[in-house]
């Protein structure tokens, strides 16, 4: 089989109804010769994997039997792909953008030290009132998961993804492993991905904690991996006492069980984090330091009048 060009990645567990309006609305690119679409299903009992095998021939199906986490199924399917330009997107994401395959095609045929494309990323249950942004493309210190594509030269280059991480946190590790290889992180607000969350709404949820005990463990764990050595005291305190003061001393005790949490992780963790350390000297941090941070977010408030 010839190599693809682009290969669309989605990891799914326990959310049919995200991954079909998804698949409908990224079909026209599914069909296309030079693109082909792999699934992960991390062990959904929702009948995700009998859904897909029998209603998308298209698509390339893989499965964990049992649940490994969103990390582990990542490196999965990149690390099966050879297709030129792997796009990642979350199974509750697809493009709004009119021609999102052309734009990421040519930028990195123009931006030859680009490993990854940020893209433009609008969070909401609802589309955006306009696709139009004043943005303009950006070397920034990461990207976010739910809408990015690799150059694969890059992604082989690398490290893979730490899935001992479990949740969150790896595109941060990645960012960090491109630069110190001299690969670049773009922001392209040019391709715009639409996330159907309901950001705000993430507080109330059933796993609120377990996504901030996994949130902060990963920024802690990111100090340990790759800041020099006599940065972390500083900012290590500096981010515990700032949760503490914006959600404990406010009455938030599920933020302090959280937090307890992520420093039990940290300290359980500490021999795989200098194992595994790829720091960054005091030049090389002050330089990273420097770049813009990575845009998260993007509201149609965002335009200029």
């Amino acid at each position: 089989m010839a190599e693809k060009t682009f290969s669309i990645l989605i990891t799914t567990k326990n959310r049919l109804k995200d991954l079909k309006f998804t698949l409908k609305k990224i079909n026209h690119l599914v069909e296309r010769d030079d693109v082909e679409c792999i699934i992960c299903d991390d062990g959904s009992t929702d009948d995700t994997y009998e859904f897909i095998k029998e209603n998308c021939p298209k698509v390339q199906l893989i499965h964990n039997k049992k649940s490994r986490g969103l990390i582990y199924s990542r490196n999965r399917l990149l690390n099966l792909t050879t297709a030129k330009y792997p796009i990642s997107l979350d199974d509750d994401a697809h493009f709004i953008s009119k021609t999102p395959l052309e734009n990421i095609e040519n930028y990195f045929k123009e931006n030859t030290s680009c490993g990854v494309i940020a893209c433009r990323i609008f969070w909401g249950k609802n589309k955006p009132t306009t696709i139009n942004s004043n943005d303009k493309p950006k070397i920034v210190k990461g990207f976010v998961g739910c809408g990015h594509v690799w150059n694969m030269k890059a992604w082989n280059s690398t490290p893979s993804y730490p899935d001992w991480f479990i949740f969150y946190g790896e595109e941060d590790f990645a960012a960090f492993q491109l630069f110190k290889k001299g690969w670049e992180v773009h922001y392209v607000p040019e391709i715009l991905v639409h996330h159907r969350v309901d950001i705000k709404a993430r507080k109330k949820e059933k796993d609120y904690r377990l996504r901030l005990r996994r949130s902060l463990r990963s920024g802690w764990y990111l100090y340990f991996l790759f800041y020099p050595w006599q940065l972390i005291p500083k900012k290590f305190i500096y981010t515990l006492w700032i949760q503490l003061k914006l959600k404990v001393f406010k009455g938030d005790f599920k933020a302090f069980i959280a937090i307890l949490q992520a420093l039990g992780d940290v300290l359980i963790n500490l021999p795989r984090l200098f194992r595994n350390s790829n720091r960054l000297t005091n030049k090389e941090f002050l330089e990273f330091s420097k770049l813009p941070d990575a845009k998260l977010y993007w509201t149609p408030e965002d335009l200029e009048n």
